[in-house]
C-alpha cells in the first residue's frame, strides 16, 4: 500500500503525528471506524457531563461544556444517520486501550484530579481532531471525506475549549508543565499499532 503523506498542519499540545499506518488501517475498515467514530462521539458528550456533575459550581466550565455536549450529541446523530444509510447496525466494539491508559495517569486528590481530567480531554480531543482530518483528507469516499472535513472546525473548538478551562482554573506554568508530562504518555500509547481499527487506535 501505498505511502500517505499527512499533510495536515501539526497539531497543538500533540508531540508525535499520527503514523501512515493508522491512516492505512483505518481507511480499509471505515464500517468500523464508523462504529467507534459513533461511540467515541457519545463518549465525549457523556464525559462533558461528567464534568458538569462533578463540579457543578464552576460556573463557565458548566457554561462551556453544557455546549460542547450538545454538540457532541449533534455529531453522535449524523455520524448514526450515515451509518443508517448504509445498513451498519449500531453495536458494541472493544476498546482500545488508549483512554483506559491515559485515564491511569490521572492523580485522585483535588484539584490535582480536576487539572489532570482537563489536560487528558484536551488532548482526547486533539487527537480526534488530527485524525478526523486525515479521514477527511485521505477518504476516497467522497461523502466521508466531506463529513469529516466538516467536522474539523468543531472538533479543534473542543480540544482548545478544555486547555482554556484549565488556564482558567490553573496557574499557567503549572497547566504547561503537566501537559506536558500527559502528552509524553498519550504519544507512548500510540507508539504501537492496535490490530483492531478504532479512532483511537
Amino acid at each position: 500500500m501505498p505511502t500517505i503523506a499527512p499533510t495536515l498542519p501539526r497539531i497543538k499540545f500533540l508531540l508525535e503525528p499520527t503514523r501512515d499506518e493508522w491512516t492505512q488501517q483505518t481507511l480499509a475498515n471505515m464500517d468500523t471506524i464508523l462504529l467507534d467514530h459513533s461511540n467515541c462521539e457519545r463518549k465525549a458528550a457523556s464525559v462533558a457531563l461528567k464534568f458538569m456533575s462533578r463540579y457543578p459550581s464552576n460556573t463557565k466550565l458548566v457554561h462551556e461544556l453544557t455546549h460542547l455536549a450538545q454538540e457532541e450529541l449533534l455529531h453522535f446523530h449524523q455520524v448514526n444517520q450515515i451509518m443508517q444509510d448504509r445498513n451498519i447496525p449500531l453495536a458494541p466494539l472493544n476498546a482500545p486501550p488508549y483512554g483506559a491508559a491515559l485515564n491511569q495517569v490521572v492523580r485522585r486528590p483535588e484539584p490535582d484530579r480536576f487539572l489532570d481530567m482537563l489536560l487528558v480531554s484536551a488532548l482526547i480531543e486533539a487527537r480526534s481532531h488530527e485524525r478526523l482530518g486525515l479521514i477527511g483528507q485521505h477518504c476516497e469516499d467522497q461523502e466521508l471525506a466531506e463529513f469529516y472535513r466538516s467536522l474539523m472546525e468543531s472538533e479543534a473548538r473542543h480540544y482548545g475549549l478544555y486547555w482554556v478551562l484549565a488556564d482558567t482554573y490553573f496557574d499557567r506554568s503549572v497547566v504547561m508543565e503537566r501537559l506536558e508530562a500527559i502528552a509524553i504518555v498519550e504519544s507512548n500509547i500510540l507508539s504501537t499499532l492496535h490490530p483492531e481499527p478504532r479512532v483511537h487506535s
